[in-house]
């Protein structure tokens, strides 16, 4: 395997480590006013993923670094077509992280319902830019000769990459879902459970809609493997959840997020951003690649903070493994 090919991997396995760790983070958010009944339950959700939500976003700063060092043209291609998404992204994202830390802050209702508000607008907004960047690069845009994007800034937003942000944007919710039955005690983990089982039939048709219809234009044969797999993980996961199997329900949605992520950069290579005018327009991972020496240094660096980075992770989700309930929320003081 050559050095271009090497890195394109890498680049789909940090966005799968993306979709993966930051989908339940997303979910949690999105279920804030849905599965918190009281301020006290509130603070549970939020406390689930309170130690992990901001490492779980450097998986996005990784993958779009990557991108940016190993395929230059492939970056600059895909986000001057997605600008606007993105930065829509990115102010979803600080406004979440300061909502995470100023909730707390004032003793007082309607401060903390207005912070979560900000917590579940950054939390729908993320997953749906991101399935729509993924989207653009496995559908294409309209490249000249010269690898240059042709039309406007909203190229980028077509009715297939708006059904890539729904997939993922509902992935997410059911995985959240998922995640806080798999961390959470009593009423709040029996509600999350239900809302998971209820929904993850539904919520996986977008995604498997949008692998058909890469699959229809882009795929080969055996892209068609883990098309297939996401529906089956899918039964697996509900069947789990209805017999009170969080953890493997969890981990039966991880197999659907990777066998997405599978068949989507399977089915891009050795493409990664095709042109929608001409095929020999097409960004390719020979064409878009950095120099030979730039993928080296680039290698010897992973190869030494990759596994730190992941160790460290590891380490963290071990640590707060437990679950969490109500009882563990300390009471807030009387008001004389």
């Amino acid at each position: 395997m050559d050095l271009p090919t090497l890195w394109f991997c890498i680049i789909a396995l940090f966005w799968l480590g993306y979709l993966f760790l930051e989908g339940f983070d997303f979910g949690v958010g999105m279920l804030l006013p849905v599965l918190g009944r009281d301020d006290t339950e509130r603070r549970v959700m939020i406390n689930t993923i309170g130690p992990v939500w901001d490492g779980n976003e450097v998986w996005l700063i990784v993958a779009v670094g990557a991108t940016f060092a190993a395929f230059p043209a492939w970056y600059a291609g895909l986000f001057s077509a997605a600008y606007l998404p993105v930065l829509v992204l990115l102010l979803a994202l600080i406004g979440r992280g300061v909502a995470f830390e100023y909730r707390g802050k004032v003793d007082s209702p309607r401060w903390r319902a207005n912070w979560d508000r900000v917590i579940v607008l950054g939390s729908w907004i993320p997953p749906l830019a991101v399935g729509l960047v993924l989207a653009t690069t496995v559908f294409g845009l309209p490249l000249d000769a010269d690898g240059d994007r042709i039309g406007s800034v909203l190229e980028a937003v077509r009715w297939e990459t708006v059904l890539g942000g729904v997939a993922f944007a509902a992935f997410s919710l059911v995985h959240g879902a998922a995640f806080l039955a798999l961390k959470t005690e009593g009423e709040l983990r029996h509600r999350a459970r239900a809302f998971a089982a209820r929904f993850v039939p539904l919520a996986l048709l977008p995604l498997f809609a949008l692998l058909l219809l890469v699959q229809w234009d882009e795929g080969i044969t055996w892209t068609l493997l883990p098309v297939l797999a996401v529906p089956v993980a899918g039964l697996v996961a509900l069947w789990r959840l209805l017999l009170g199997r969080e953890g493997q329900a969890f981990a039966a949605l991880g197999v659907v997020i990777a066998a997405a992520a599978v068949a989507l950069f399977g089915a891009l290579y050795p493409d990664v951003l095709p042109s929608t005018l001409d095929p020999a327009n097409s960004l390719t991972v020979d064409s878009a690649s950095s120099s030979p020496y730039t993928l080296t240094v680039m290698s010897w660096v992973g190869l030494f903070g990759a596994p730190a980075v992941l160790v460290y992770q590891g380490w963290t989700y071990w640590v707060f493994r437990k679950r969490i309930g109500t009882h563990h929320i300390p009471k807030a003081p009387a008001h004389r």
